[in-house]
């Protein structure tokens, strides 16, 4: 499974920006959808790039993310991969990850949780809305986030994303050194809120 090369993208262009924003799709939406609620987080700024990447058939990886690993892949692995060629290209550019937000949702959030644990470095932060980290088990992972704030936001009853597996990631990313702010929400099903919304707003400020 390979993903398209070509990004949705908004705000700033890359080099006249002064941070930017990564946000990642769920099953079955696309780099579009998602990108729409960089209006909600953006509040006064002109100076920040938005970049989605857009999974081919609007699916990141076949089965869940609680499967064993080789279930999810190569899906899993490019979808990392497509979320890296963003970021680099924002270093490139002449953004540093310290100022770089990574957001999915969904199938989205769970890439992105794996994508900050497995390549950790200090990013501004990083939002996973209904997600958690990909596996059967989650295995042991090294390096430090230096204090990046990472926001778990998810449902109590979510249909796809088990509670467990929400404070599994949480203690995971405690462990890496990340900030970690969990919010569970009691009875909203598999959705975003706008608690959710105003904690990264708050994080988009800062960057």
């Amino acid at each position: 499974m390979t993903h398209e090369d070509d990004p949705a993208r908004a705000g700033a262009a890359p080099e006249d920006a002064n941070a930017a924003v990564v946000m990642t799709h769920g099953r079955g939406a696309t780099a579009r959808s998602i990108l729409a609620m960089h209006r909600e987080l953006a509040a006064q700024r002109d100076d920040i790039a938005y970049a989605a990447p857009q999974a081919t058939n609007n699916t990141w990886y076949p089965s869940s993310f609680l499967a064993p690993v080789e279930r999810n892949e190569p899906g899993r692995t490019d979808g990392l991969a497509a979320i890296d060629r963003l970021v680099e290209g924002f270093v490139e550019a002449g953004i540093p990850r310290e100022n770089i937000l990574l957001v999915g949702f969904s199938q989205g959030a769970c890439l992105t949780s794996e994508y900050a644990a497995t390549h950790p470095a200090r990013y501004g932060g990083v939002g996973v809305l209904s997600g958690g980290l990909i596996g059967e088990t989650l295995g042991e992972y090294d390096g430090g986030l230096d204090g990046t704030p990472v926001f778990l936001g998810c449902s109590d009853v979510d249909p796809h994303i088990p509670e467990e597996r929400v404070h599994a990631t949480r203690d995971v990313f405690d462990s890496l050194g990340a900030d970690v702010e969990e919010r569970i929400y009691e009875g909203m099903g598999h959705g975003v809120n706008e608690d959710e919304i105003e904690y990264l707003r708050g994080v988009v400020a800062e960057l």
